[in-house]
């Protein structure tokens, strides 16, 4: 099953904060617009927070990209040294293609929550959208609605058309959990052992490195627009509408995945790490950026502003001891993970709902998607 696409977010019935010209247009990426609300407000409050805290994680992205689509380029060359023989490959050069395959793991653990934590950020403002839709949450082209913008061209000059986003193309490949993406005709049988073993994949060299050429391709555009772009308060109040009441799909996906499913999971992707590990990241980035919006709430409700950010930290540490207690051992069936899933969305749900009163009564437009 593919890693499951983010569906295009929609609004609880209260948000219906009027939207101005821009706000109805802005969408996609890209750091070049220079429309009034990709400038600060004047008067306004200062989100140079969130803007670092967006640069920094989007530097790291890129930079754990060019890592793996390095060693993406040396698998495809020893790859081609075998003629594409991935037995002779095993064969002839185990040791290497084991390290290099070990590396991108290592990288790959690196660059995931580099991503997760800007999530909120880059998947709640409309013009940085189409980022998250290509990097981690779009579908494949059996799903047009959802699917990613891209397509892989392969050295061999064929084109793998609209594979889904690459952090899943990268992730089943690499730990071996979808078929469509790995070497045919040898077992994975990486470290040699006589068997092949959850999580020991041996990826088709011509679509991984083509997957990794086109991550850091992506990375670096969004890095190139993260340092171009300006936060503005309806960019803050938009990411946090839109981004928290996404927990129910998140949990959905905790609760399809090998961490909760075990041999019955049918979630190809959530191997690296536990769903509920990037839950907490993405929460863990829109408690920043409340942080930076929360004064401006206190000037009109001071009350408001408190109970809102404690709910909204709250939930994090809700998500926080989860996933501690499941990365110390604890075991969670999947009726647990649903009534999990559905107590942290009904939280989410009226942080939102509190969000979209406290934007309506600072005359803050909420940009739609």
């Amino acid at each position: 099953m593919q890693r499951a696409p983010r569906q295009t977010r929609t609004r609880l019935a209260l948000f219906a904060a009027p939207l101005s010209a821009f706000a109805l247009a802005a969408g996609g990426c890209g750091g070049d617009d220079d429309s009034d609300t990709t400038t600060a407000v004047a008067g306004g409050p200062d989100l140079t927070a969130i803007k670092q805290y967006l640069t920094d994680h989007s530097t790291a992205l890129a930079k754990q990209a060019a890592r793996m689509r390095d060693l993406g380029d040396r698998y495809y060359e020893l790859a081609e040294q075998s003629g594409f023989d991935y037995a002779a490959l095993l064969r002839d050069h185990r040791a290497e293609v084991g390290q290099i395959l070990d590396q991108s793991k290592q990288a790959y653990t690196v660059a995931n929550p580099a991503y997760e934590e800007m999530e909120g950020i880059v998947a709640g403002v409309p013009r940085l959208a189409q980022y998250d839709v290509d990097i981690d949450a779009g579908a494949d082209g059996s799903d047009p609605e959802n699917a990613v913008s891209f397509s892989l061209e392969l050295a061999n000059g064929e084109t793998l058309k609209q594979p889904g986003n690459l952090f899943f193309v990268t992730e089943t490949a690499l730990y071996g959990t979808n078929p469509d993406f790995l070497a045919t005709g040898v077992e994975g049988d990486v470290d040699g052992d006589g068997k092949v073993e959850f999580g020991e994949g041996l990826p088709d060299a011509e679509i991984y490195s083509a997957a990794t050429r086109e991550f850091e391709e992506q990375a670096r555009s969004l890095d190139a627009d993260a340092q171009a772009f300006e936060p503005t308060q309806s960019d803050a109040f938009t990411a946090l509408t839109v981004m928290t009441p996404t927990m129910s799909e998140y949990f959905e996906a905790w609760k399809n995945s090998r961490f909760v499913a075990g041999e019955k999971a049918t979630e190809q992707a959530f191997v690296a790490a536990s769903r509920l590990q990037d839950i907490a990241d993405i929460l863990g980035g829109l408690v920043l950026t409340y942080e930076q919006v929360e004064p401006e709430i206190a000037a009109e409700n001071p009350q408001q502003a408190a109970q809102t950010g404690q709910e909204l930290n709250d939930l994090l540490a809700y998500v926080e001891d989860l996933r501690d207690r499941e990365a110390g051992g604890q075991k969670f069936t999947a009726e647990q993970a649903d009534t999990l899933g559905a107590e942290a969305q009904r939280r989410a749900e009226a942080i939102a709902g509190q969000l979209t009163q406290a934007a309506q009564q600072l005359d803050i437009e909420l940009q739609e998607a």
